[in-house]
């Protein structure tokens, strides 16, 4: 039986690891080597890097970003945002990503999933679904960092991305996301019930009960957070305890170190 993972989601805007209240990006966290070097302490299952920047003018600092980190870190390391070339695939591959997570792209072009898959194999191509409630109180795939309604229902695209070539999909509930009450366990159920690829429920974590209802209730194969292991100390390690405690099979964390600097600065750690 297959483990159900536990994976951070670090959100960047302009290099900063940001908050995320339903696609808001405000208050500044810190470093990304800080929060990778959290993360690896506890042996988290898989790492999510999002650059959420409303314009691509810090895109190479991304990239850099990307390479320095892939260095640190010790799980395999999911790459997302602004990606919408196979170029720009396999240079993330190359600085260290393990997959690539696609969204506005992959709309405008469904074949670019088959593009991408065929070249790097679907268990690189991850396709990542951000779900809104139009004024119509209907489910709705949203792009362009959650700015723009498409006609697409959820359960309908990924059913499509999936033949299409992905290998996973990352689901995301606008409504939810940063609010703290829970995942939207209705829009994962739905996903999970209708595609046979592993889906990564994410948006809406208050506490750690909350990823316990979306395997058991959602039928999630993974679960990712951001917001919550900013705050909690020694997070990811407490959150796998309480998801082997309510019996869920998970990997158990085993404790590694690495030595991170007082102020860690890109250009002088990479």
């Amino acid at each position: 039986m297959l483990k159900h993972r536990l994976i951070p989601n670090i959100i960047l805007n302009n290099g900063n690891v940001v908050q995320s209240v339903q696609f808001k990006h405000t208050n500044v966290i810190g470093n990304a080597v800080t929060a990778v070097d959290f993360f690896n302490s506890w042996a988290v299952d898989e790492i999510i890097v999002l650059d959420v920047s409303r314009t691509k003018d810090q895109r190479q600092n991304f990239h850099k970003i990307i390479s320095g980190l892939s260095k640190r870190c010790f799980v395999p390391l999911t790459v997302g945002g602004w990606i919408s070339t196979v170029d720009e695939i396999n240079q993330f591959l190359k600085e260290g990503a393990d997959k690539v997570a696609i969204n506005t792209q992959a709309v405008a072009n469904p074949n670019f999933i088959k593009e991408a898959s065929n070249i790097f194999g679907s268990q690189c191509i991850v396709v990542s679904i951000d779900v809104k409630k139009n004024n119509s109180k209907k489910y709705k795939v949203f792009v362009n960092r959650g700015t723009e309604e498409t006609q697409l229902d959820p359960v309908d695209w990924a059913k499509q991305a999936e033949k299409l070539g992905a290998g996973e999909i990352l689901l995301t509930s606008i409504d939810y996301e940063g609010m703290r009450n829970g995942y939207d366990l209705e829009l994962i159920k739905n996903v999970t019930q209708n595609v046979s690829i592993p889906v990564i429920a994410f948006g809406g974590v208050g506490n750690w009960q909350h990823f316990v209802d979306a395997i058991n209730i959602g039928k999630a194969d993974a679960v990712s957070a951001a917001n919550i292991f900013h705050y909690t100390e020694h997070s990811t390690y407490n959150a796998k305890e309480f998801l082997s405690n309510a019996g869920i099979n998970v990997r158990m964390p085993v404790f590694y170190k690495l030595p991170t600097p007082r102020r860690p600065k890109y250009d002088e750690i990479y």
